[in-house]
């Protein structure tokens, strides 16, 4: 289900850039409505065409974003950002445990190298 809509969605937005390159803009740029008046439609009948196009494709693309974006978030359960388990509590008393790691614990002692002197305070 949500790949087709990716895929409608993303024919829309593909449909929707190729209309809006299509429109003539206030400089010229790739409209398609320029020339002789001759031609299959009018300048004024490509303008309504092109702009009713785009907002139908305009309107199917927030569709669809909206769709995505709740099907996105179907699924999703809440998360907390607290910590829900409590914090082990510590027995008064008891010895604590000793400081160090896994490490610290697997070192060897290090062996005098050579015989040092006494040091006079």
């Amino acid at each position: 289900m949500q790949t087709v809509i990716i895929v409608i969605h993303l024919m829309l937005v593909l449909g929707l850039i190729g209309v809006v390159l299509l429109q003539r803009s206030e400089g010229g740029g790739l409209g398609v409505g320029g020339g002789g008046g001759g031609g299959f439609m009018s300048s004024r009948g490509t303008t309504n065409l092109l702009t009713r196009t785009t907002a139908i494709l305009a309107a199917g693309f927030f569709v669809t974003s909206l769709v995505l974006s709740w099907l996105a978030s179907y699924d999703r359960k809440p998360a907390s950002i607290l910590n829900t388990s409590p914090a082990p509590i510590s027995q008064p008393g008891a010895p604590a445990a000793p400081a160090g790691g896994l490490l610290d614990s697997l070192k060897k002692p290090e062996a005098p190298s050579a015989p040092q002197a006494p040091q006079s305070k």
